[in-house]
């Protein structure tokens, strides 16, 4: 059933279709870059034909760059296979109202084959993967995702006229926790908090960020699913909303040389029936707040075990790595830390709340992808029993720990070669996402960079 009373039912769906107060269906999947693809149904196609019989798209959505040019080295589509078609499979559960758009729904879709067989390499059935493991156990994942991003006074067809340089942020300085910073961009802000509200989500707080123009909205945990429908959604309306107002904003990693994007990811597991797993009761000199599960140190030893295997799911842009740099709230080390942001994972509060927080991912991840991998390393650490190392102290940035992969190709390499990676999620999913690398890397070392004509037009 719908998370929550805000999000529509096929049936109240049907019944504003039919007052005239709903005239178009978004229907949409996530692509590999975490991206809403799909179409634009007339209602009353959607509810005589797709509510029924579906519809379909190309398989090539699954197969090309971010440009949406078709590349070699996909084994599901190719000129070879003659770019055949892949069927959308609306989940009723997603349903939302778009209140920033006229009589606008939306309903987010599962990719299948023809003969109805899923479509292993796509984002949301990798996830689903993940979580169909956990459930055998009687255990669910919960999850938040903290997306930051950077918005400017410049609208995006400016932006591109300008190469991206030279945009006007909405704040000039540092606004981190300010409330005047945050002030300046509310008009913005408010139109984002109340129309991902208006569409389910449920609204924590907008808060200012270091870089300039940089901002945060932060929406409560939810099963994991949910939480990555959601930040789905969230990207491409937060895109579409400034765009209306004449503005744009960026979830790019690193948009310049000052402080990255960052997406943390909070996860924690729980019993079927909601039964915490991740705390022990009250024990003997703890203070009563009791300790961690031996569930929960395997979850977070597991991931640190897997961490450089699948950093290529964390961070899958050329761009990802330049945001792992010392002393930047960005980790470097493989470490974890009770509260301590210098790590790669840090551990926060205690009984309900006990989570592990994700912080090596960038405002660019794609969430199926990344909270398939850490569950995919949880699962690892619990099932081999492996013990969680000793919490690093102090600053992570100065420590032996290893290092979270320099470059993409570093990371495309690991997870090429990992056989836990082949194991958890399969050859197909592994070979699909190394040519997505692969791709990515070709494209970058094709491409004269502004930093090279900068450095050698003239010095040179």
């Amino acid at each position: 059933m719908p998370p929550n009373d805000r999000y529509l039912t096929l049936d109240s769906l049907r019944g504003r279709i039919e007052d005239g107060e709903i005239d178009t269906v978004v229907l949409a999947f996530t692509d590999m870059q975490g991206r809403l693809q799909g179409k634009r149904l007339h209602s009353r196609y959607f509810l005589d034909v797709v509510v029924e019989h579906g519809t379909e798209g190309c398989n090539y959505l699954l197969a090309v760059d971010v440009d949406m040019n078709t590349v070699d080295g996909y084994a599901m589509s190719s000129w070879e296979r003659g770019y055949g078609d892949l069927e959308f499979v609306p989940d009723w559960d997603t349903i939302r109202l778009l209140s920033h758009l006229p009589a606008t729904a939306l309903v987010q879709c599962d990719l299948v084959w023809l003969d109805h067989s899923p479509v292993v390499q796509s984002p949301r059935t990798i996830l689903k993967a993940q979580l169909d493991a956990f459930a055998e156990r009687d255990l669910v994942a919960l999850a938040g995702t903290e997306l930051e991003f950077i918005a400017f006074n410049t609208t995006y067809e400016d932006a591109n006229r300008l190469r991206y340089r030279g945009l006007d942020p909405v704040n000039q300085y540092n606004v981190d926790y300010s409330i005047l910073g945050t002030t300046r961009a509310e008009p913005l802000l408010r139109d984002i908090r109340n129309t991902m509200y208006a569409a389910g989500l449920d609204v924590e707080a907008a808060k200012g960020e270091c870089n300039f123009g940089q901002h945060e909205i932060g929406f409560l945990y939810a099963d994991a699913l949910v939480s990555a429908d959601n930040h789905s959604v969230y990207k491409t309306v937060a895109k579409e909303i400034a765009a209306q107002r004449g503005q744009a904003v960026t979830f790019m990693a690193k948009y310049n040389e000052r402080e990255g994007s960052s997406c943390h990811i909070h996860l924690s597991l729980r019993g079927k029936d909601g039964d915490v797993v991740f705390w022990d009761g009250a024990q003997a000199g703890s203070g009563g707040r009791g300790k961690r599960s031996a569930m929960y140190d395997s979850f977070v030893a597991g991931v640190l075990a897997t961490m450089r295997d699948f950093t290529l799911l964390y961070a899958p842009n050329v761009n990802s790595y330049k945001r792992f740099a010392d002393g930047s709230f960005a980790p470097t080390a493989v470490a974890w830390g009770e509260d301590n942001r210098t790590c790669a994972v840090r551990l926060v509060g205690h009984g309900p709340s006990a989570r592990m927080e994700n912080r090596v991912p960038g405002g660019d991840v794609n969430p199926y992808l990344a909270l398939a991998a850490m569950l995919a390393g949880g699962r690892h650490g619990i099932d081999s029993r492996l013990e969680l190392e000793p919490e690093l102290r102090g600053n992570a940035y100065h420590s032996d720990k290893p290092h979270v992969p320099h470059t993409l190709r570093e990371a495309r390499d690991i997870w090429a070669a990992s056989a836990v990676a082949r194991s958890a999620f399969g050859d197909e999913v592994v070979d699909h996402y190394t040519n997505m690398a692969d791709v990515e890397l070709k494209a970058f070392d094709a491409a004269v960079t502004d930093w090279e004509l900068a450095r050698s037009f003239e010095r040179m």
